[in-house]
């Protein structure tokens, strides 16, 4: 069975977990630490961790966190097959997680932002068989053709295309309707309540892709194709740091599709699989566990 191609962003958080509310010009006691990031490479790595063999087409720079990044994909089992820039610096995330476990998150693009239209050429040769592009690969104008071009070619290739709708505030700066033209075509949009708000609903992102998952947080998640609807409850569980259960909840989706499930049976693995990745600091799965 061919391989799962994660296109998308590369990022190294800078956790910073505070357990009181931020004092505004004055000290908030919080512990901080260095983590990999980007919703493409989170995604990759749960699925690796679900016995997935992804590749992941992303940026980075020619600097220690690129290193840093580099490092960790090879030590979770996914292998990276995007360009080094030397003029750009490896993306960096400031990612401010609350007691109650939501976080907030203040991106540096960096080298994502300057994906080039030729990685995806070379990312694409052996043809995949599933393509799961993030989001913001498209939202930002400097990795947009590289997104585009990457969806257009897994439906070229007849790959399975999944498309996560990443974030609210910069789906709502491009526009609903450019952003659905962008991933007209694919198999299954994936987002959260909000998201599919600024997207228009269901029905409209419906008349773009054969079918949208929607991720209710704690309360579970629905499919739908517009004529069958499923819908799972929460897998309860105590939230720690919510920060890439969305991407950890594509991973389970894709990687129990490719094992044959149902669409009841893959929604529940997406469903744990999110869940299980809230009950720990950081967006990717635990080592060893």
């Amino acid at each position: 069975m061919s391989h799962v191609l994660v296109v998308g962003d590369l990022m190294v958080d800078v956790v910073v977990a505070h357990q009181g509310p931020i004092e505004r010009g004055s000290d908030t006691p919080a512990r901080i630490r260095l983590a990999g990031g980007g919703s493409a490479a989170n995604t990759a790595c749960w699925l690796a961790s679900l016995g997935e063999a992804p590749q992941l087409l992303a940026a980075r720079g020619d600097d220690h966190l690129g290193d840093l990044a580099a490092a960790e994909l090879v030590a979770a089992g996914v292998a990276f097959v995007g360009p080094v820039l030397d003029d750009e610096a490896t993306g960096t995330c400031v990612v401010l997680v609350s007691a109650d476990g939501e976080r907030s998150m203040l991106p540096d693009r960096g080298a994502n932002d300057r994906l080039p239209m030729s990685a995806v050429v070379g990312g694409f040769d052996p043809m995949p068989g599933w393509v799961h592009l993030s989001g913001y690969s498209i939202l930002h104008e400097g990795s947009r053709n590289a997104g585009r071009a990457a969806v257009s070619a897994g439906i070229a290739g007849g790959a399975v295309v999944s498309v996560d709708a990443a974030s609210t505030a910069p789906i709502a700066a491009v526009g609903a309707g450019a952003f659905l033209q962008w991933v007209d075509g694919a198999s299954l949009v994936l987002a959260n309540d909000d998201e599919v708000a600024a997207l228009g609903g269901v029905r409209a992102i419906l008349d773009h892709v054969r079918a949208v998952a929607v991720k209710h947080g704690p309360a579970g998640a629905t499919w739908t194709d517009g004529t069958r609807t499923v819908t799972v409850d929460g897998f309860p569980v105590h939230a720690v740091d919510t920060t890439g259960a969305g991407d950890a909840f594509a991973a389970g989706w894709i990687a129990a599709i490719r094992r044959g499930a149902t669409p009841e049976d893959a929604l529940a693995e997406a469903v744990r699989t999110g869940a299980t990745a809230v009950t720990h600091p950081g967006a990717r799965p635990v080592a060893g566990a």
